[in-house]
């Protein structure tokens, strides 16, 4: 029988750190030890498991099929003992729980703030651990387990993850008031295709819809600046150096705000879901499940 103590939650950090980065270098650098104490540290997880959990090659490491189940038990582990150490810190401060959630831009930039206030008026004790994130990042988090919950593009793939809609809106494109655009009522993609555009990261969900919709109409999107939020695409906007496509809910309080014009898109799927994705309901925090009963309960449209 394997003897427990000899799994320290340092070196199960570091093997996640080191698997994550695909580099025993990488992954020492991330969690601030030498390469040589990082390899010892693996070394000696390795001679406890009785099997290579690493493969080593030029271009960094890979897991071996033991290395792979592992790795998915110690975020399973670190996950729960970070859930306890919150738990046991909010016993000493006399809250009433700890809510984790990340959420992709456009939730922040539309119903995401309203239904938090819906949530924080019911529950008046709960903590709430918000991370705004590019959807791949919010899934990432719920799969090591910072996060219960996600907010997240319909478009980016979430094998393993539990997903229901939570909010349906429509795209929009938003032109600097003065701009030769910003008359028109409608306007064709192909038409918005024609200027640059300022758009997130190319990972986002919300630029994949944008990058397919401009290959169904043969056309390659001249994206001039990629920014990480619907700020600071809208500054970037107003300054003259693009057009933005947006969802719907996020667009008026920019448009107010810095002079610009709002416009719907023709020739574009302009429906844009968002999806709450968790691990497995069943094992939700009661304060996560608190928030999956009201995001049902008040604008949810069924299940993926």
């Amino acid at each position: 029988m394997i003897n427990l103590n000899r799994f320290d939650l340092v070196t199960l950090r570091l093997y996640v750190a080191v698997v994550d980065a695909g580099s025993l270098t990488a992954g020492a650098d991330r969690f601030g030890i030498s390469l040589a104490a990082a390899s010892k540290r693996i070394g000696e997880l390795e001679q406890h498991c009785g099997a290579a959990l690493l493969q080593r090659g030029q271009r960094g490491v890979t897991t071996t099929p033991h290395g792979q189940a592992l790795h998915r038990h110690a975020i399973e582990v670190i996950a729960r003992l970070e859930q306890l150490a919150l738990a046991v810190d909010d016993f000493r401060s006399g809250a009433g729980g700890h809510l984790r959630l990340w959420a992709n831009p456009s939730a922040f930039g539309g119903f995401l703030p309203r239904v938090l206030a819906h949530y924080a008026a019911l529950h008046p004790n709960v903590r709430i651990d918000l991370e705004e994130a590019l959807s791949e990042d919010a899934i990432r988090a719920v799969h090591k387990g910072t996060a219960e919950l996600a907010i997240i593009g319909d478009n980016v793939p979430c094998e393993g993850l539990e997903t229901f809609v939570c909010d349906v809106d429509q795209l929009v494109l938003l032109v600097p008031a003065g701009h030769p655009l910003a008359g028109e009522a409608e306007l064709p993609i192909a038409r918005a295709l024609d200027h640059d555009l300022v758009t997130l990261p190319r990972s986002a969900s919300l630029t994949r819809k944008i990058m397919a919709a401009a290959e169904a109409v043969g056309r390659t999107p001249r994206i001039r600046v990629q920014v990480r939020s619907f700020d600071a695409m809208c500054r970037m906007v107003a300054c003259g150096l693009g057009l933005a496509v947006l969802p719907r809910a996020s667009a008026p309080l920019y448009a107010r705000a810095l002079e610009l014009a709002v416009l719907t898109l023709q020739g574009l799927e302009v429906e844009r879901r968002l999806l709450v994705a968790m691990r497995r309901r069943g094992d939700l925090s009661a304060e996560a499940a608190g928030l999956v009963r009201l995001l049902e309960g008040t604008g949810a449209i069924g299940r993926a």
